[in-house]
């Protein structure tokens, strides 16, 4: 049985990552952890999450008092809290899954390093059907990349506080890497005013926010003539959540290294 707690389980994902915990085999939530003011700890997770039960885990607000009570960490934080909770994990031989999104270059070195020391899960998105279309995009761009404008369109829900999306972010990845492109050099976010004609070598991102949506994504190939559109809509977090947790038993049983969810997908 694989152990597993949740920071943030007062936050929107981490409540649907207990009832994902709770419902997956294999599986069982060692510790829910909230923030030091929030009013839910003490509070027990069945509770947190809206369960109806009675899960006899009180959250506690330090992760280091419960750190013999679980195996894997589950963490969709913010990118700080993120690095403080991957040097503890380290310290004391756990594992994690992360999905926290906006770490910048010196982070993810960072979690590299780290991972040299434990096993690390780091995807942008966890959703089955997301990383089915990374692999599409890599087919899509290997045929139609060179002769097509590429442009990706992101919405997410008003809450949502960085643009483009980190599943955005990899999608367009993705594409500049199957076409021997360097992002940094061909991403253009958002266009206004008087731009002139666009160039090809160049892939575009539009990101979108506005209330409850969970998550679209959209990455067209446009050429004269046709239009290829690779889109995922996720429709509820508990997507993300089983895939989480699903990464979360997978990793407990590798050696130390960084992961993503293609590497647990098997694709």
């Amino acid at each position: 049985m694989t152990r597993i707690a949740i920071t943030g389980a007062a936050g929107r994902m981490g409540r649907v990552l207990i009832e994902a915990v709770r419902a997956a085999e294999g599986a069982e939530l060692g510790a829910a952890v909230v923030l030091p003011a929030d009013p839910m700890a003490g509070v027990d997770a069945g509770a947190i999450a809206g369960l109806g039960v009675v899960l006899n885990v009180p959250a506690t607000t330090a992760i280091a008092d419960v750190i013999d009570q679980f195996d894997v960490l589950i963490d969709f934080t913010a990118p700080a809290a993120t690095m403080a909770n991957i040097e503890l994990c380290r310290q004391h031989g756990k594992q994690i899954v992360i999905g926290t999104t906006g770490l910048n270059d010196e982070q993810k070195a960072a979690m590299q390093v780290a991972a040299a020391d434990m096993g690390i899960v780091f995807a942008p998105n966890y959703s089955v059907g997301v990383n089915l279309c990374l692999n599409l995009l890599r087919m899509a761009a290997s045929v139609m990349g060179n002769d097509s404008d590429i442009e990706v369109v992101e919405m997410h829900h008003r809450h949502k506080v960085d643009a483009p999306s980190g599943t955005a972010l990899r999608m367009g990845e993705v594409v500049a890497e199957t076409l021997g492109w360097d992002l940094k050099e061909v991403a253009v976010y958002g266009r206004e005013g008087y731009t002139g004609a666009r160039p090809q070598k160049q892939i575009g991102f539009e990101t979108i926010r506005g209330g409850d949506v969970v998550g679209d994504h959209t990455v067209m190939f446009a050429t004269e003539g046709e239009r290829v559109e690779i889109t995922h809509k996720a429709q509820s977090r508990m997507t993300f959540a089983k895939g989480a947790v699903r990464a979360a038993l997978w990793v407990n049983k590798q050696p130390a290294g960084l992961y993503d969810m293609q590497d647990v997908l098997g694709f």
